[in-house]
């Protein structure tokens, strides 16, 4: 296992930590029905697909807060470099709040979240360590 997958492991265990489901917190459900509940996916989660889910879940809880402030990155699980990002996408989201809605500033959020991971990890990965 290389150092950024465990490392993508590690800020993926601090993303499900942070933000309870609430299926969990619902209790047991229905049983499903094996004639219709569809085969559990054994696919793994990219670092890519992993680099936006945790940019976006942040920056949607800082937009969300109206918190002027940002977090300690390390805390939140992020490199650097997708602190660098999350600060550039909340600052274009706040932006877009004011000058036309919310729900602009949220739509702007998921939009940039994926196109900085792609650039980001365009040709399979960022260079330069694991933390940049």
């Amino acid at each position: 296992m290389t150092h950024r997958t465990r490392l993508c492991a590690l800020a993926l265990t601090a993303l499900l930590t942070l933000t309870p489901t609430t299926a969990a917190c619902a209790g047991p459900g229905p049983a499903p029905d094996p004639t219709t509940a569809p085969a559990p996916s054994a696919r793994a989660t990219s670092p890519a697909e992993l680099c936006t889910a945790i940019i976006t879940k942040w920056a949607r809880q800082l937009y969300e807060a109206r918190d002027s402030t940002y977090g300690d990155y390390q805390s939140m699980g992020l490199s650097n470099g997708q602190y660098t990002i999350l600060r550039d996408i909340l600052d274009a989201a706040r932006a877009e709040r004011g000058a036309a809605s919310e729900a602009a500033g949220r739509e702007l959020i998921d939009r940039q979240a994926r196109e900085r991971r792609a650039e980001r990890h365009q040709g399979g990965g960022p260079s330069g360590g694991p933390w940049v």
